[in-house]
């Protein structure tokens, strides 16, 4: 059978991602790892996290699709052109995602940086190249016999949701938050995370509607976002089965 593992957003929670690595069956060529995007900002190890996704071809049998989600798009942005209002806010994680590279210490949810950071996390120019190419090659969207993945979802078009080969802005793909989607769409199965499960409608899901950190299964589409690196944890589902894996 033909296995695809997809892994929420994972947001620099290095041991939450080992958790469920460890957790997978024994993978074959056969199986494809997808990964919706979001390896850092947050978390207290978004360099490791990026380091382990991008080593994971050499390590697994499998394949291995890792997504661009709208975090990596947004420190795009801040390399080439600043975003002063993403990467500010304590909220965002920003300042822990730089000092998972610098080797500062892991601060505190809303500390400041330090004057002789800021000019660094302004511009992202700690950063290595290398990370910063292999950003920039992330993909949008991964589609295969089982599902269409992405990381927030599919923008809507006069005459539907566009399949996001059609989609006219891409950037949609990551940024949106739109609850038209959710309970909307009908289709392939389309898995994505982005959205924390907790904020997704609740009388939707058949996986343990009762539990709103737990997956989130709609009619047509599956939330995987159940908060790593934010006090939650890291989920993975298998397809076709629907088994889930979980740091917890």
């Amino acid at each position: 059978m033909i296995r695809t593992f997809v892994f929420g957003d994972i947001h620099g929670d290095l041991e939450a991602l080992e958790t469920v690595l460890a957790r997978l069956p024994v993978l074959e060529p056969t199986d494809t790892l997808v990964f919706v995007g979001d390896y850092l900002d947050r978390g207290p190890k978004s360099a490791q996290v990026i380091e382990r996704v991008r080593g994971l071809e050499k390590k697994v049998k499998a394949k291995v699709v890792a997504l661009r989600g709208n975090h990596e798009d947004a420190w795009l942005r801040v390399v080439d052109i600043g975003w002063p209002e993403y990467v500010l806010p304590p909220g965002n994680g920003c300042l822990a995602a730089m000092r998972s590279f610098t080797g500062g210490p892991v601060p505190a949810p809303e500390a400041e940086p330090a004057p002789e950071e800021r000019e660094m996390l302004l511009s992202g120019r700690f950063f290595p190249k290398d990370v910063v190419e292999w950003i920039r090659r992330l993909p949008f969207w991964y589609e295969d016999e089982h599902a269409i993945y992405v990381h927030a979802g599919l923008p809507r078009g006069p005459d539907g949701f566009y399949h996001p080969s059609k989609a006219p802005a891409p950037a949609a793909l990551l940024w949106l938050r739109d609850e038209d989607f959710f309970r909307n769409y009908r289709g392939k199965l389309v898995v994505f995370g982005h959205t924390a499960t907790a904020f997704l409608p609740p009388e939707l899901s058949t996986y343990t509607p009762e539990d709103p950190m737990d997956i989130w299964a709609g009619p047509c589409c599956v939330g995987l976002d159940t908060g790593a690196g934010k006090g939650g944890f890291l989920t993975a589902i298998e397809l076709p089965a629907m088994h889930v894996y979980e740091s917890r």
